[in-house]
């Protein structure tokens, strides 16, 4: 008869991800209970090791399905908030967009189909280091990625029409309606603009200072 063997990196990176996403989801009390079973009983003796391991990977399973239900994401077919959040992890492709000739102080020369990247260098000291194009279903996705002080975040915009929204923290900010909430670990903060999706992402960086951001724009213009 074996020891329960220790939790591999997955399994831990699949838990972990659950317990973020209690924070802002509710999955049904059943699954709940069994995911804290696994996380907080004491290691015993299996009956079988892989009786053991086919019983985590049952509830593993069954916790992805209610997440894959739960977790913000649009109707069957659509591009979810979660897609263009996991954007920014896949990191830079090119050198960052120059500054917009018409008005370089404030507006970055990249957009998505007119909804433009802003630049926050002067303002914000978050300056532009790279950038990346995507499609998500057919539709354009553009990602824009800023840096100060060795922390780096990342603005992405999808194109119209706009994802679906997702149940989470909500705050009325200069006009913008911004949504905050955590997924795969990072911080993330969305809303609409010109029927687009923008969603702001990254670690070590407070809810405020992603919500001042997104709020941003430029003097005199119409939200």
């Amino acid at each position: 008869m074996a020891e329960h063997e220790p939790l591999n990196e997955l399994e831990h990176a699949v838990l972990e991800r659950i317990h973020e996403a209690r924070a802002t989801v509710r999955a049904p009390d059943e699954l709940r209970a069994r995911i804290d079973a696994m996380r907080s009983a004491p290691a015993r003796r299996a009956r079988q090791r892989v009786g053991y391991r086919g019983a985590l990977a049952g509830a593993l399973a069954a916790a992805a399905l209610v997440l894959a239900l739960v977790l913000p994401g649009g109707s069957p077919g659509a591009p979810s908030l979660s897609q263009a959040a996991a954007l920014a992890l896949s990191g830079p492709t090119a050198a960052a967009p120059a500054s917009d000739p018409s008005a370089p102080n404030v507006k970055l020369g990249r957009d998505v189909q007119d909804v433009y990247f802003p630049n926050w260098a002067t303002r914000f000291h978050w300056r532009a280091v790279g950038q990346r194009s995507d499609r998500i279903d057919g539709r354009q996705a553009a990602t824009v990625y800023y840096a100060w002080r060795g922390t780096q975040i990342a603005y992405t915009i999808v194109a119209a029409p706009a994802l679906k929204e997702p149940a989470a923290q909500v705050r009325l900010l200069n006009g913008t309606e911004l949504r905050t909430l955590t997924l795969g670990g990072r911080l993330v903060v969305t809303w609409r603009r010109a029927g687009h999706t923008c969603v702001l992402s990254g670690r070590g960086v407070s809810p405020a200072a992603l919500q001042e951001l997104a709020a941003w724009r430029v003097p005199g213009e119409s939200h």
